[in-house]
């Protein structure tokens, strides 16, 4: 059986230039805490490289991946709220596309080699791990699709108006847990037993309850 010493390695991360890193971070700092989310963020990270559309919205403490800038796009009125995570790369699995009027909630984190789909919603804190289809709302970690959108959650359409035209879908029913019922004794049936009234009074009642049960089924 092999070991792990013993199998080939078969990646090599490529290397970064230490000058455009270092630039790259600055930026990203400079980013992270200044303000405008449609101005002057975004321009700072399209000088990092990111690719990034017209009318974006880019939130406060928002990070698109440090040595990876240029693995991401992101569409024209697209939202990616405070505190989100894009990491597009990890090892052979790159990129990450952020379609049309997509919004990315607070604190969200994108893990690479995915698209999030055309007006699809990615709730607060949510981790995705795949692809989201467009026009749906995923929840969770992993993030899973729970609703279907009606309209896209556009930054002109208020959540009012996002919210009436939601349509939940039907959680997935789970099958009932199947109970055994223990028939319970009498203590007047237990061999050796000494006569407790007050214990029997209660007892009594679980019994004829039982002995109900078992006539009627």
């Amino acid at each position: 059986m092999k070991t792990t010493e013993t199998i080939p390695g078969d990646w090599s991360e490529p290397k970064e230039p230490a000058l455009r890193g270092a630039v790259s971070r600055i930026l990203q700092l400079l980013a992270r805490i200044s303000p405008g989310a449609r101005t002057l963020r975004v321009m700072l990270h399209r000088a990092r490289g990111v690719r990034i559309g017209s009318g974006v919205w880019i939130g406060y403490d928002v990070v698109l991946d440090t040595a990876g800038p240029k693995l991401i796009t992101i569409e024209d009125g697209a939202t990616i709220s405070i505190g989100a995570r894009i990491v597009a790369h990890f090892k052979e699995f790159r990129g990450v596309r952020i379609e049309k009027y997509a919004f990315i909630g607070p604190g969200a984190i994108i893990l690479p080699n995915l698209v999030i789909g055309q007006g699809a919603v990615v709730k607060a804190g949510s981790v995705v791990a795949q692809s989201v289809p467009p026009m749906t709302v995923v929840e969770g970690n992993p993030a899973v699709v729970v609703a279907k959108c009606g309209v896209a959650l556009r930054q002109d359409i208020s959540l009012k108006t996002f919210s009436r035209n939601l349509r939940p879908l039907k959680p997935t029913p789970r099958p009932a847990p199947q109970v055994t019922k223990q028939p319970v004794a009498c203590s007047a049936d237990q061999p050796g037993a000494q006569p407790n009234p007050a214990a029997d009074g209660d007892v009594a009642d679980r019994c004829r309850h039982d002995l109900m049960e078992s006539h009627l089924s």
